[in-house]
């Protein structure tokens, strides 16, 4: 007799070998060609294929059964209501390997934008229980003779997921976000994450967009080839949207190596713009995040926030953008790193209320 457990069931994970799968929670699933087991959705060998039978213009969920194994592409998401479920966090995951100063297929640098292993292009995407990682080794380029480093506009930029222009409700539960430097790129629409787990060094969670961050795990990662070990955010917040990036109840964890009061929460990333007068840092955008009732190792910086340079109207490409100059704040912060942060600002209990993810993700009617 076999035994299935309740929760299995719940999930439509009847996952036995050599018996047809009660899959009927699934329109697509993702496996290999030597996986035995039979499912009643249909299959397929690559994720692109799998978003590829989802309707242009789909109303309600597709839903997606990522089976355990690396699935080793690049992704774009642009059809609405794609789903991706995974049959194991650890075990089902989407990979890639591009980082910015590397060659691409076309014979140019990827560049940043260009690095993402998954694109988010579309409305309402929701990714559950997988892991989104980028496979490139940032600490391990940067720390050999003639690697990539950040000074360098192609460096070991490298990021696992982007939220890119037509995303929005995008929901994140139980996933594992993993790369090295500019891990995570929400920078459009309304993102909501939940549990999960996001590392990296430097600026690993950066963009314009709207996210609200509830019970995750922010772990930084060593960079000893620098005397800093990374800033957590980067955002590049339009003045006129009210929030940027919002974490509540989370753990800013440190991976070992990671050195005491090493890394920042963040600096304000101001992207360049054209305009009559010449190119420069877009003065529209004014970083915006917050820290409220977040656990903190001793890796975060006594000062909290810090600078970040710019191209000023001037053209002094080391304007330095100040944390007193944009909305970067805190509020209830415990742990062995909590301090009364030297830089931004110290919310009020009123205010870090008016932070709640209603308000944040204002409009999206959350189930």
């Amino acid at each position: 007799m076999t035994i299935v457990s309740r929760r299995a069931v719940a999930a439509g994970l009847l996952l036995i070998p050599g018996v047809a799968v009660a899959a009927s929670r699934y329109d697509a699933v993702l496996k290999r060609s030597d996986d035995t087991r039979r499912f009643s959705a249909p299959t397929f060998e690559r994720l692109s294929a799998a978003v590829a039978a989802a309707p242009k213009d789909g109303k309600r969920p597709f839903r997606i059964l990522v089976t355990r194994g690396v699935w080793d592409e690049q992704v774009v998401i642009d059809r609405p209501f794609i789903h991706l479920v995974g049959e194991d966090r650890q075990a089902s995951v989407i990979s890639h390997l591009a980082a910015s100063g590397l060659i691409a297929p076309d014979g140019k640098r990827w560049g940043t934008f260009r690095t993402p292993t998954l694109f988010v292009r579309a409305p309402d995407f929701a990714a559950r229980n997988l892991t989104i990682q980028n496979a490139f080794d940032g600490l391990a380029q940067m720390s050999k003779p003639g690697g990539l480093h950040s000074h360098d506009g192609g460096g070991p930029q490298a990021v696992a997921l982007m939220l890119d222009k037509g995303s929005d409700r995008a929901r994140i539960t139980e996933v594992d976000i993993l790369s090295y430097q500019d891990t995570l790129f929400p920078d459009a629409g309304r993102s909501l994450f939940e549990r999960c787990l996001i590392a990296g060094s430097y600026d690993f969670i950066f963009g314009a967009g709207r996210a609200f961050f509830r019970d995750c795990e922010i772990r930084s990662l060593p960079r000893p080839v620098n005397p800093v070990d990374g800033y957590v955010v980067a955002p590049s917040t339009p003045i006129d949207q009210p929030f940027g990036f919002v974490f509540k109840d989370c753990k800013l964890t440190k991976a070992p190596g990671t050195a005491r009061h090493s890394v920042y929460l963040g600096r304000p990333w101001r992207p360049s713009g054209v305009f009559p007068d010449g190119r420069y840092g877009d003065p529209k955008y004014v970083a915006a995040a917050a820290f409220i009732d977040c656990w903190m190792d001793d890796h975060v910086a006594p000062e909290g926030w810090t600078e970040m340079w710019y191209t000023g109207k001037d053209g002094n490409p080391r304007t330095m953008l100040q944390p007193e100059s944009v909305r970067f704040s805190q509020f209830g912060s415990g742990g062995p790193g909590a301090a009364a942060f030297r830089r931004g600002r110290a919310l009020t209990a009123a205010e870090a209320r008016g932070m709640s993810q209603r308000a944040v993700l204002a409009g999206w009617n959350l189930r």
